[in-house]
């Protein structure tokens, strides 16, 4: 029953985390409607919108992301234990009780990650609903992606993509 609970509260605040971030961006590349725009932002627009459904939605997520977060859901279901159930969708994640490489990768795609909002942030307009948007397609494929995978996971009740877990 633990191992139920921490695979769906896993489940829920991953694809939650994804989805949450996707309806805030998305009122802010929604403005890209707001205001003139020339053809070069109509062309960065399509660009940037391509090259992150492919390299965030694509490689980052659908790749790899989102099939270790199942495998790693997989796991904690077949082995529970209280805190990482309590904490479960930074386990999915892999920021707690992962190998070191997977801990260092994780958060260094967390600050990259906050670095480029800060970046965002500081954009003029149009600019900033143009680089929102490419982040919306790529966190919405994300959320679809991950939920795939752990529907995926959870039909078949294992996972071959390895879980990364600390080795002790």
């Amino acid at each position: 029953m633990l191992g139920r609970i921490g695979f769906i509260w896993g489940s829920i605040g991953v694809i939650g985390l994804l989805l949450v971030s996707v309806v805030r961006l998305s009122n802010i590349a929604l403005e890209f409607f707001l205001y003139p725009a020339h053809l070069w932002h109509w062309l960065a627009l399509v660009v940037w919108i391509i090259f992150m459904a492919y390299t965030e939605g694509y490689k980052g997520f659908q790749k790899a992301f989102s099939p270790r977060v199942a495998a790693r859901l997989i796991w904690l279901q077949q082995h529970p234990k209280f805190w990482l159930v309590l904490l479960a969708p930074l386990f999915a994640m892999g920021f707690i009780y992962a190998s070191k490489k997977r801990i260092l990768i994780s958060y260094g795609i967390l600050i990259m990650v906050l670095g480029f909002v800060a970046i965002a942030i500081s954009l003029p307009q149009p600019w900033r609903p143009i680089m929102d948007s490419g982040v919306v397609i790529g966190l919405f494929w994300g959320a679809t992606a991950t939920g795939w995978h752990i529907l995926m996971a959870m039909r078949a009740g294992t996972s071959l993509v390895n879980p990364e877990l600390p080795y002790l």
